[in-house]
């Protein structure tokens, strides 16, 4: 069984406004012992102790192969030296072949606040085979640039299944041939509700026989309403009902292997649920 979690940690900020990395560990320990991790909002240098998160998870997670992207790289406020960064992380118990990034979309939007994004995809050799992750953080503000990253991530799928298909040439060094896996994992904070026009765009047919992604809360829990995963512990006067904002997405070739998805309700290390998808895949 293949077990994939993803969480935005906030970078470490529970919902009483205190930054505790330990805790988000204590947490992930109670919940599952996982293969995949893939982790949203990790930051250096942004913190109130400046910590590099990117260095600290690598660290309380020995046996684990830490790849991050780093969506934003600025210079410290204040003329200060050295530089922050903030992105995202996968952690895989299994050997990574290879890692790309991806920039998204940010087409400017007056008046709007708003932030760069990437897409982080892995080839990872797992039990029952190649497996592509890929984990996102999409756009919170503006509904337009979601769109126009959920469009990216659309076309990055439909590029990773033809490489998966095209046999690639002979080569030495970096034209040496790298796997782009075709079963898939598409998986993180997506900030959209379940049916909104990106849900259902991301889950949209392809003209060319790509497989389409499918969700896999869906697969696992055919007719439910999808578990919320935001506000669960958010007891502040004015804070909404709580709702969905984290998925796991699958490829259409993976949705007999879908086992089982749980969100795990209990803790409060973010204000954000950890989700939890298991996989027929290997031992």
């Amino acid at each position: 069984m293949f077990k994939l979690v993803t969480w935005n940690i906030q970078s470490g900020r529970s919902p009483d406004g205190k930054t505790d990395l330990d805790r988000i560990i204590a947490c992930l320990d109670r919940f599952c012992s996982f293969d995949m991790l893939c982790v949203q909002e990790v930051s250096s240098g942004y913190t109130e102790g400046g910590e590099d998160q990117f260095a600290l998870l690598r660290e309380r997670l020995p046996g684990y192969t830490g790849i991050e992207a780093i969506a934003c790289d600025s210079a410290l406020p204040g003329g200060r030296q050295g530089r922050r960064h903030f992105g995202m992380m996968v952690i895989s118990r299994h050997p990574v072949l290879q890692a790309l990034r991806h920039s998204l979309p940010w087409p400017p939007e007056p008046g709007v606040m708003g932030m760069p994004r990437t897409a982080l995809e892995l080839t990872v050799d797992a039990p029952g085979g190649q497996l592509r992750i890929v984990s996102v953080h999409l756009e919170y503000f503006s509904q337009r640039q979601r769109m126009a990253q959920v469009e990216r991530l659309r076309e990055l799928h439909r590029e990773a299944s033809q490489h998966a298909r095209c046999p690639q040439a002979a080569g030495n060094g970096p034209f040496a041939p790298t796997p782009r896996a075709l079963p898939a994992l598409l998986a993180g904070d997506f900030n959209m509700l379940p049916g909104s026009p990106e849900h259902q765009r991301l889950l949209a047919p392809f003209s060319d026989g790509t497989q389409p992604w499918r969700d896999c809360w869906h697969l696992a829990q055919p007719g439910r309403r999808h578990a919320p995963t935001v506000g669960l512990h958010d007891h502040h006067p004015e804070a909404c009902a709580p709702f969905t904002f984290d998925y796991v997405f699958a490829s259409a070739d993976l949705a007999g292997r879908v086992a089982r998805v749980r969100v795990d309700a209990s803790e409060q290390g973010s204000s954000h649920q950890a989700l939890l998808v298991e996989l027929n895949w290997g031992a």
